[in-house]
C-alpha cells in the first residue's frame, strides 16, 4: 500500500513528553487540594484531550473544578514546569526523509492549540506539516473528527491515510476514520495495550517509519497484500 498522507500524534509519538505531562497533572490536582493521580492514571488518560482527560482523573468533580484543575495545568505545562522534552531520537531525519519523498504530513494531538503552536515554534517543525488539529478546536480522540477534518482540508482519501500513535485512542480514531493505523510501540500505551487494536504494524523506533513505509509501497506495487494485523503478544 501507497500512503500520501501521514497524520502523526504528538505525545508520546514525535515528543518524549510524559514525564513533564505527569509532572503538571500530579502538581494540578495537589495544589487543588486534591489526591494527586497515579503514575499509571495520569499516563493513561495522555493522548486525550485535556476535558476529556480531567474528566477521566476527577469524575466526580464540579465544572468549576475542573476548569481549574485545567486551568493549574496549563500554568505549570506551559510555563513554570521545566521537566525536559525532548523529540524522541530520529524525529528530525525521519520528517525530513518524509518531506524529501513528498508525502503530506499532518499532526493529530490532544494538546491545545496554544500548547501545540508552542512546541512547533520552539523545534522549528512547524514548516514540517501541511496540516494541524488539536482537541480543543475538533473533538477529542478516539472520535474521528480530526483525522476527518485533515484528510478533507488536504483532499485525500481514508485508504491514502495512515495515522501513527502511541496510544490507543491514536489508533480507535484511525478506526473510526477508516484510515490505516501504525503503533509507536516505544510510547505511553503498553505494547499489548496497542496490538489488541490489531494495529498495521509496530514500530519499536520513530527512525522505523522510513523502511515500514518502502516495505509497504513494494508490497502493494508487487501486488501483495499488505502486512497483517499483528496478533496481541502475551507479554511486554
Amino acid at each position: 500500500m501507497t500512503y500520501r498522507l501521514i497524520v502523526f500524534d504528538w505525545d508520546g509519538t514525535l515528543m518524549d513528553s510524559e514525564a513533564r505531562i505527569v509532572a503538571c497533572i500530579q502538581t494540578a490536582f495537589h495544589e487543588m487540594g486534591e489526591p494527586p493521580p497515579s503514575l499509571d492514571a495520569a499516563r493513561n488518560v495522555i493522548g486525550l484531550g485535556l476535558d476529556e482527560a480531567m474528566a477521566m482523573l476527577w469524575p466526580e468533580a464540579s465544572v468549576a473544578e475542573r476548569r481549574a484543575v485545567m486551568d493549574r495545568y496549563r500554568t505549570h505545562f506551559l510555563g513554570t514546569n521545566q521537566t525536559p522534552s525532548e523529540l524522541f531520537p530520529g524525529a528530525y531525519a525521519t520528517l525530513a526523509w518524509l518531506n524529501q519523498r513528498e508525502y503530506l504530513l499532518a499532526i493529530a494531538t490532544g494538546k491545545s492549540r496554544r500548547g501545540l503552536n508552542a512546541i512547533l515554534e520552539s523545534t522549528g517543525l512547524r514548516e514540517a506539516f501541511h496540516a494541524t488539529r488539536c482537541a480543543d478546536e475538533s473533538a477529542s480522540k478516539p472520535a474521528p473528527r480530526m483525522l476527518q477534518e485533515i484528510m478533507a482540508e488536504l483532499g485525500v482519501t481514508p485508504s491514502e491515510t495512515l495515522m501513527v500513535g502511541d496510544t490507543e485512542y491514536d489508533l480507535q480514531m484511525a478506526h473510526n476514520a477508516g484510515t490505516g493505523a501504525l503503533a509507536a510501540c516505544y510510547g505511553v500505551h503498553a505494547r499489548n495495550r496497542l496490538l489488541a487494536h490489531r494495529p498495521l504494524g509496530c514500530l519499536e523506533t520513530l527512525g522505523e517509519l522510513p523502511n515500514w513505509l518502502e516495505r509497504s509501497a513494494a508490497a502493494g506495487a508487487a501486488g501483495q497484500p499488505q502486512g497483517k494485523p499483528r496478533e496481541p503478544a502475551h507479554s511486554d
